[in-house]
């Protein structure tokens, strides 16, 4: 009877372990990284990606505030070896999300590819502070990568605001009356948002979004702290209108950020919404 009871344990361990499984594409939970040093590995693919490493590096360093700063991108492999070959995602082979530590300041920006994993971009820092760097990436034959990076800028810091849930998830940008609903508010659940899109003037419903990056449109999320990341493309890609629907889950409860990112009249938008998710 022992022996059979040990078996039973055995087993029912065993198809325990087969239930659990690794989900998160596009999102992770940063590890800081201080200016100088490495990338780290992103939570979601440890298995799939192999050791993948990015290197970071500012010129200047010290970085100053709104001097134009080169930055460079550097994927490696486990052994150090450069990683060559990078998959189209949404017509780009990196999109490179900068932040300032308060999420008030936001830019998604496309380094050029230079060959042999070295991606390069200039840009320039509004004022001193903290700002965080998410670069989001998928080498051929690899799952979905995102590695993040601190940069401390030298000059004087912006006034710094706590954040603070949006009252009423509507806002009005370039004529535009931009509505997002989110229903089942609540972490670790799968839930729509959906962007509805009115005239401003005339509250009539709005058709004519044209593509950015190959979609309707994109959305970026963080959470207050920039820890969780996670960038989701929408459910019907060729929508032009009046609504465009996105699918993802936040991990933990909190307050996050929302960016979502619309073209219409050959100009890109961007509409961020602040939530708290219970």
């Amino acid at each position: 009877m022992k022996k059979i009871g040990v078996i039973l344990l055995t087993l029912a361990i065993l198809l325990s372990a087969c239930g659990k499984a690794a989900t998160t594409d596009h999102s992770a939970r940063s590890e800081n990284k201080e200016q100088g040093h490495a990338g780290h590995e992103s939570s979601e693919s440890a298995a799939d990606t192999e050791g993948i490493q990015a290197v970071f590096k500012l010129s200047p360093d010290p970085v100053q505030a709104k001097q134009e700063t080169e930055m460079t991108i550097q994927i490696l492999d486990k052994n150090g070896k450069s990683v060559d070959d990078f998959d189209l995602n949404h017509e780009k082979k990196m999109h490179l999300i900068l932040v300032s530590q308060d999420l008030a300041y936001y830019k998604h920006l496309h380094p050029t590819y230079q060959g042999k994993g070295l991606f390069t971009i200039r840009a320039a820092l509004p004022a001193g502070g903290n700002y965080k760097l998410f670069a989001d990436f998928k080498p051929s034959g690899l799952a979905q990568i995102v590695k993040s990076y601190v940069i401390k800028a030298g000059g004087e810091a912006a006034p710094s605001k706590a954040l603070q849930p949006d009252s009423k998830l509507t806002a009005t940008v370039n004529g535009m009356e931009i509505s997002l609903a989110v229903d089942h508010l609540m972490a670790g659940m799968d839930l729509d948002l959906t962007y509805t899109f009115k005239d401003a003037a005339t509250k009539a419903p709005i058709t004519n979004l044209q593509p950015y990056l190959g979609a309707v449109g994109h959305v970026v999320i963080l959470d207050e702290k920039a820890d969780q990341y996670l960038h989701v493309h929408p459910v019907d890609e060729k929508s032009a209108g009046p609504e465009a629907k996105f699918k993802t889950s936040f991990p933990k409860s909190g307050i996050y950020k929302i960016w979502g990112e619309f073209q219409r009249d050959g100009q890109v938008i961007t509409v961020p919404f602040v939530v708290k998710v219970p």
